[in-house]
């Protein structure tokens, strides 16, 4: 009898997950450089923040270190840590410690190679405003890669453009702002709060072009940045740097809800493949943010 029971709750929540992937078709995950969690609170950021009401969010979120871009980009999208993927610096360009495992394209497996194995005929696309992406991506395993050469605004209209016309199954923008301001600037100046009222512009350039599509109840959209910032930097370990915000919007995602569990940058790719219903590779130490989920 004790076996039966045990055997049914693993088919209701089977079930359950299963129902609950069915619901999303689409996953667009923005990247936002130098996005310190710190500045959220106090930023003038309605369209994250309508994000964070109607869904589930943490300001604690946290990078990989060093808190630095290619080694926090190339974890957030490979579901492991430099360990495993060998990317180890600001600016990696090739792995500095010998990847654990490639896959057929060259790269640590992501979550462009898990998404083209298991769904072949699934369309992805990448635009990035930082030359940096570039190495980092298995780009014969994505459908469309657009370079932005350091133009925000451009990078926004193109990935709004590309999810009305081609509505694709995953879409990651990265977007170079406001690292660029940290690092010119500074963090935690006005300048900085000033130019995330313009990132968060950009965002909702692309909830609307969401809508646009008519993608809007089939689509879970993901908001996190690669590294924090203090002063005109970043790479050590004060949590400015290190804490990061991590926004999931959509179909079965909580509401209003603050997550609790612990979320490293790795988690990302884990969460996005739970989504969309693929198995992960034994090489990624990510796991979903089941936290963020209604049960």
């Amino acid at each position: 009898m004790k076996t039966s029971m045990i055997a049914l709750c693993i088919l209701c929540l089977t079930l359950q997950l299963n129902a609950q992937v069915k619901k999303v078709k689409h996953v667009v995950l923005i990247g936002c450089d130098g996005f310190g969690a710190y500045a959220v609170p106090d930023a003038k950021m309605p369209n994250l923040k309508k994000l964070m009401e109607t869904g589930s969010w943490t300001l604690k979120a946290r990078s990989v270190l060093p808190s630095s871009s290619a080694v926090n980009w190339a974890s957030m999208l490979m579901g492991a840590g430099p360990t495993e993927h060998g990317y180890t610096e600001w600016g990696s360009a090739t792995p500095e410690i010998p990847s654990a495992v490639t896959t057929k394209y060259g790269l640590f497996p992501s979550i462009f190679s898990v998404i083209r194995d298991q769904k072949p005929s699934a369309k992805t696309a990448v635009v990035y405003s930082w030359g940096g992406i570039g190495p980092l991506i298995e780009k014969d395993a994505i459908n469309i890669v657009v370079p932005g050469k350091d133009k925000d605004d451009f990078c926004a209209d193109t990935a709004a453009s590309i999810i009305r016309k081609e509505k694709p199954y995953f879409t990651f923008l990265h977007l170079d702002e406001p690292d660029h301001t940290g690092h010119g600037i500074g963090h935690r100046t006005p300048a900085y709060y000033k130019e995330l009222e313009n990132v968060d512009l950009r965002i909702g350039k692309i909830l609307q072009a969401i809508k646009d599509a008519g993608i809007e109840k089939e689509t879970i959209v993901i908001l996190s940045a690669d590294h924090g910032g203090t002063g005109k930097g970043h790479g050590g370990k004060s949590l400015d740097e290190v804490l990061i915000p991590w926004v999931i919007n959509g179909p079965g995602v909580k509401s209003n809800h603050e997550i609790k569990d612990v979320i490293i940058t790795y988690d990302t790719a884990a969460t996005i493949a739970w989504i969309l219903g693929l198995k992960t590779p034994q090489s990624w130490r990510g796991k979903a943010v089941a936290d963020s989920f209604i049960n």
